[in-house]
């Protein structure tokens, strides 16, 4: 395999938006003028001190203009990133950029955004404001229809930035001692206050006895979101009154402050000053070392980190929850469990409080070591049924990680190279390949001498550069990391150094000289027991051979490989020698098993979000479809290719001996449609969405006695079931459908499923290609993908 672009998302997304997990209050007048501004301006910005709520309004902007950016409308997470260099690769990454070619993240970003209209907002810019800003500009000036929601605590200072002051919600007006029957309406920071204290005590209301006393507290914390918050908390052992007693007896000395920003900044410390004393000792101790990570953790973490010193392991449990009470730490539901959190103003405070206590150095190496023995432990247990789980696990943990491995470069460049080459993996499945062969280029240029360490890095930044369609980069490293392999008696390294030397050949056309080292890979990554580096081997086996016409022996490697596979449980290896024994069956005539295997092979790529594997999959159904002169279908099929292809940087990236195969296709279906009817059929594939493109490549659609007459015929759906598969076409969520039709999402599942039962069809996939092909027959434009 080349290019396996494993990611965990069955289904992509039109937009990177977390969801809200409490609800939103107020703001209503910010959103309107914030959405005004951006119809004005390509750049807002955001500003205000810690905690008043500029991410929670910025994401509910961004939510509400979905639908007006088909581009996408993305979050970027800046208060993860700790090394500003390497901002636009995490640009690259929220936005779910496959890009697979060595140019620098910034002209992917460029290319990528240049014809789409998008919204990218850049959450928590302070620390990193000066690249932010010459980031923002330059994509701006190259992306016409890009728009850019920046938050920061100052604006970034670029000339097209309009800055947009967050202020604190809306406050009572100061009480005049009466109360009338009707009391006025709630503020907006009286209502914040009075659902999280019903999250918190659930019989709790506002009334007209408590009513006065809540406002005040309200007015006591100036309207701070956070602050209130964090004030709420202490109702579970307070009575209101006993609250803001205790608020006027932190906040006499802050009365004084230079201007309403300042007083609202000490506030805030304030409060978290006080959170800080209702902790108890050990979990004062365990928010400090909870500090040093970056991103969020999970239960296992914070036991490998933190545990020891004075808390014991088996008490980290209780002392997460006693946090996650105090609103001190984040719950996050994960594909694969529950993962913590500390809000960034949180997270310093405690860095703070563990620099104090002099425990830092050893914190940072306890985690450094933790994220390094992940590393390798998920790196040994990848092949096999566990893989999507643990390349999952990884791509949560990408902000530790990339600070472990900034740890381990300022130590020692070794340790930074072998923790590298235990992710390559995680490179490639999760979009960081420039990132990953930057970790290696730098270790590698630090690391001196010569060992197994350095022989490993050698090979997998050759893979990498290989796969960024840059072989000739990847010779002087595989050279020299078979040299090292020989002197040293490397097995293991010398079996890879021949599985990519081999794929340097197939790219040179030496088809020959690949079938030899690919052998010699077979023999030593056998004789090592590594069945991941065997298959990969015995899979580019089967490319060679068939690439040469020797059948036999293509189709005996990829069975062999096969059957490796299924021993262990593998799926996703199995797929890419799965589609190299379709093209063999294809070359063969055997046109119809190819077609099951290739799209038997799609399915697993589509589950796993692999977009080459996709790409690849999709070529060989057309050179299927030419060859049985189903041209229309061939040309939809390259229509569909072209936006594929252009999404990750170039076509059939890494497997460019095929390119002939593609050519051939697309000549000879231009020759027998004609250029019209060709382009109208490049142009029918190219306008379907993801989900729309899929089933008409598994050939899905629904049935009918005949292309011609299904137009005319009467669909089986209600009108509403109609209105709901458009939307599903569309690629909406049941969510998002709930909200556009103002039905419960409930009610969209159950539409759903009655259209599913109605056409006889098992996945949302087929819903949208029945309404493609429903539209193609009658003339109509297809729903767009939002």
């Amino acid at each position: 395999m080349i290019t396996p672009t494993l990611s965990t998302s069955a289904q992509p997304r039109s937009h990177g938006l977390p969801a809200e997990l409490t609800s939103f209050i107020g703001r209503q007048h910010e959103i309107a003028t914030i959405k005004h501004l951006l119809t004005d301006a390509r750049m807002v910005t955001l500003t205000g001190p810690g905690g008043v709520g500029k991410t929670r309004l910025a994401l509910r902007v961004a939510a509400d203009l979905r639908r007006t950016f088909p581009g996408g409308v993305w979050l970027v997470e800046l208060a993860e990133l700790d090394n500003p260099a390497l901002l636009p690769q995490a640009v690259v990454a929220a936005l779910k950029i496959q890009d697979h070619s060595a140019q620098p993240p910034m002209q992917v970003l460029a290319e990528h955004l240049r014809e789409q209209r998008t919204l990218v907002l850049l959450d928590n810019c302070e620390h990193v404001l000066d690249e932010s800003a010459l980031m923002a500009q330059a994509l701006l000036r190259s992306a016409p229809q890009l728009h850019v929601l920046a938050t920061s605590r100052q604006p970034l200072g670029i000339s097209s930035e309009q800055a947009f002051t967050v202020p604190t919600l809306p406050l009572p007006p100061p009480s005049r001692g009466t109360r009338h029957d009707t009391p006025a309406p709630m503020s907006d920071a009286v209502r914040l206050f009075a659902e999280r204290a019903a999250a918190v005590l659930p019989d709790f209301t506002v009334t007209n006895e408590n009513r006065d006393i809540v406002e005040r507290i309200c007015r006591r914390l100036d309207g701070l979101p956070l602050g209130i918050e964090l004030a709420v908390v202490r109702l579970r052992a307070l009575s209101v009154h006993q609250l803001l007693d205790r608020l006027d007896d932190l906040f006499r000395l802050l009365s004084s402050g230079s201007n309403a920003t300042e007083s609202r900044h000490r506030t805030l410390r304030a409060l978290i000053d006080w959170s800080h004393e209702l902790c108890t000792e050990q979990e004062r101790l365990l928010w400090a070392r909870i500090s040093v990570f970056t991103g969020s953790l999970d239960l296992e973490a914070a036991e490998a980190v933190c545990a020891g010193d004075g808390i014991a392991r088996d008490e980290i449990i209780d002392l997460v929850i006693g946090l996650v009470e105090k609103s001190v730490l984040i719950r996050e539901d994960h594909p694969y469990g529950v993962r913590y959190r500390l809000l960034d103003t949180i997270r310093q405070y405690g860095r703070e409080r563990l620099v104090a206590s002099g425990q830092e150095q050893e914190l940072k190496r306890r985690y450094r070591d933790y994220y390094r023995r992940l590393s390798r432990a998920t790196q040994e247990q990848l092949f096999g049924p566990a893989q999507v789980k643990l390349l999952t696990r990884l791509r949560s943990e990408h902000p530790n990680l990339r600070t472990a491995l900034e740890y381990c470069h300022a130590e020692h460049a070794g340790l930074c190279i072998d923790m590298a080459s235990d992710l390559l993996y995680h490179w490639i499945t999760s979009s960081h390949l420039g990132e990953g062969r930057d970790w290696l280029e730098q270790g590698l240029a630090h690391a001196a001498g010569g060992s197994e360490v350095r022989a490993r890095a050698l090979w997998a930044c050759g893979w990498l550069a290989i796969i960024q369609g840059e072989p000739a980069s990847a010779i002087p490293l595989l050279d020299e990391s078979r040299a090292l392999g020989e002197r040293l008696g490397l097995k293991p390294v010398l079996g890879y150094v021949a599985l990519y030397s081999g794929m340097v050949a197939m790219h040179e056309g030496d088809a020959a000289s690949a079938i030899r080292s690919f052998e010699e890979a077979v023999i030593h990554h056998r004789a090592g027991g590594d069945p991941a580096g065997e298959v990969q081997a015995l899979t580019w086996l089967s490319l060679a051979h068939s690439f040469l016409g020797d059948s036999e022996r293509s189709v005996a490697a990829a069975e062999e490989s096969i059957a490796i596979c299924d021993a262990h449980g593998e799926s996703w290896h199995k797929a890419y020698t799965m589609t190299a024994l379709g093209i063999e069956l294809w070359r063969q005539g055997d046109t119809r098993r190819a077609t099951a295997m290739e799209q038997e092979s799609l399915r697993v790529f589509h589950a796993l979000d692999d977009s080459v594997g996709v790409g690849i999959n999709v070529e060989v159904l057309a050179w299927i479809a030419a060859s049985e002169t189903e041209y229309k279908r061939a040309g939809e099929l390259l229509g569909i290719l072209g936006n594929g292809w252009e999404a990750i940087g170039a076509p059939l990236l890494g497997f460019g001996h095929l390119i002939r195969y593609h050519d051939e296709c697309e000549a000879r279906t231009r020759r027998a449609l004609g250029e019209p009817a060709f382009q109208a059929a490049v142009k029918r594939g190219a306008r379907l969405s993801h989900d729309q493109a899929l089933a008409h490549a598994l050939m899905e659609e629904a049935p009918s006695p005949g292309r011609s007459s299904e137009a005319g015929q009467g669909s089986p759906l209600t009108p509403r079931e109609t209105e709901i598969a458009q939307l599903i076409a569309r690629g909406m969520s049941s969510k998002e459908i709930a909200a556009t039709l103002v039905i419960a999402q409930r009610t969209a599942e159950s539409h759903t499923e009655h259209i599913l039962r109605k056409l006889g069809f098992h996945c949302r996939a087929q819903i949208a290609g029945w309404v493609a092909q429903r539209a193609h027959l009658s003339g109509e434009e297809p729903p767009g993908g939002e």
